[in-house]
């Protein structure tokens, strides 16, 4: 008697083509692991920069609206843009990021010298012989002020910055009335 085992042909486990396509998505999967991954090294490494901008901004606004509150100027039409009234307070275009002169002013005709920042040393206290100070003109500031009617204008702050081959830039957008 012989014994004979019928060969069984069911599938079991999976063909080759089934793996390929499993190995496409988990590869799929893991490349946009690591490009989330390297989009938040490139937020991190900017973050400090972009603090700056937005400070730098809020400076430059706040120094339109000190021009008005302060009485540093008393006519209306000269919180301006130099090129809409050539008597007027603040330059056009993108200009360095420099100190406000004596007017308190900054995009002033007499701004002083590009701004810097102190970081501490290596003893991590600022005010001491290690502090490095760094100048910071990889930023520009454009003040651009557009009258939106006779008595309200619109004033856009843009803090351009490189870091590396990056550009970027921080925009603040407010209105000014000639009553303060």
């Amino acid at each position: 008697m012989r014994n004979t085992k019928a060969l069984d042909r069911g599938q079991s486990g999976f063909t080759i083509i089934e793996a390929m396509i499993s190995m496409v998505l988990l590869g799929t999967g893991l490349l946009a692991l690591a490009s989330a991954l390297t989009q938040g090294m490139v937020v991190m490494s900017t973050a400090h920069s972009h603090q700056i901008a937005k400070e730098k901004a809020a400076e430059a606004m706040e120094s339109v609206f000190t021009s008005r509150d302060a009485r540093k100027v008393t006519n209306w039409d000269l919180i301006q843009n130099k090129s809409r009234n050539g008597g007027a307070l603040f330059l056009d275009g993108k200009q360095s990021l420099c100190e406000a002169g004596a007017d308190g002013l900054v995009n002033t005709l007499d701004d002083g010298d590009v701004e810097t920042e102190t970081d501490p040393g290596l003893d991590n206290t600022i005010g001491t012989g290690d502090d490095e100070v760094i100048a910071l003109d990889n930023f520009q500031r454009e003040i651009e002020i557009r009258d939106i009617t006779a008595n309200l204008r619109r004033i856009r702050v843009i803090i351009s910055y490189t870091i590396g081959n990056l550009t970027r830039e921080y925009v603040l957008t407010s209105y000014i009335s000639p009553f303060a």
